[in-house]
């Protein structure tokens, strides 16, 4: 039995005014480094075989607050990466949501492939076999934490559940939540999907029938 722990970097600032980051370059707001912080404090008597992150800057970022001084193995892969999102990269998401394309990333993901940049399907076929890979290679009775990305993320559990790709946005992955899947012979079983701690404050927040390409902003 291998236990991966999913967790999405906290709060950026693309996040919190509504642009899609993409693999561009952008950190944490203060809410995302007290969002991580705050995390470390819930994960810090849990056991840890490794961690392994995503390259960029947010995630990274992430794990060393969720870390702080543990002695624990740290992995940068590239696998983890968030979705190349090509021409979409950079753009406000209330732009895109006009664009033709919106609607297919909706409702048919597994057919989209976005403008200079990369299939939806290629994200969920590399993400998917480097948690598998990783979670076999940290051996039975292991702990391992992944920080990564929201449709990331979406398309790992959405594997574990036996959906199909273009059942992934039913799925709520919010900044600096915990998803846990347990693996047994290679067999997934969920035990947590979008833990974010805390109170019920996001019950207070009127929620939208759309998936946003990225996760969503989350709080």
């Amino acid at each position: 039995m291998t236990r991966a722990i999913l967790v999405r970097h906290g709060q950026t600032t693309a996040n919190a005014t509504g642009i899609l980051a993409g693999r561009t370059e952008v950190d944490l707001n203060d809410h995302g480094r007290e969002q991580a912080l705050a995390l470390g404090r819930r994960l810090a008597e849990v056991p840890l075989a490794e961690a392994v992150t995503s390259p960029l800057l947010r995630t990274r970022h992430t794990l060393e607050a969720i870390l702080g001084d543990r002695p624990v193995p740290v992995i940068d892969d590239p696998d983890l990466v968030e979705v190349e999102y090509g021409d979409w990269t950079g753009r406000e998401l209330a732009e895109l949501a006009k664009d033709p394309l919106w609607p297919v990333v909706q409702h048919h993901p597994a057919a989209v492939t976005f403008p200079g940049g990369e299939s939806m399907a290629a994200m969920s076929a590399r993400s998917v076999a480097a948690v598998r890979r990783r979670c076999l290679e940290a051996g039975e009775d292991a702990n391992v934490l992944f920080v990564s990305h929201g449709d990331v993320i979406k398309a790992i559990l959405a594997d574990a559940l036996g959906l199909h790709l273009d059942g992934f946005q039913r799925i709520g992955v919010n900044p600096a939540s915990v998803s846990i899947v347990r693996y047994v012979h290679g067999r997934p079983f969920i035990e947590r999907i979008n833990d974010c701690g805390g109170g019920f404050e996001d019950l207070t927040v009127t929620a939208t029938d759309e998936a946003v390409p990225g996760g969503g902003k989350g709080g």
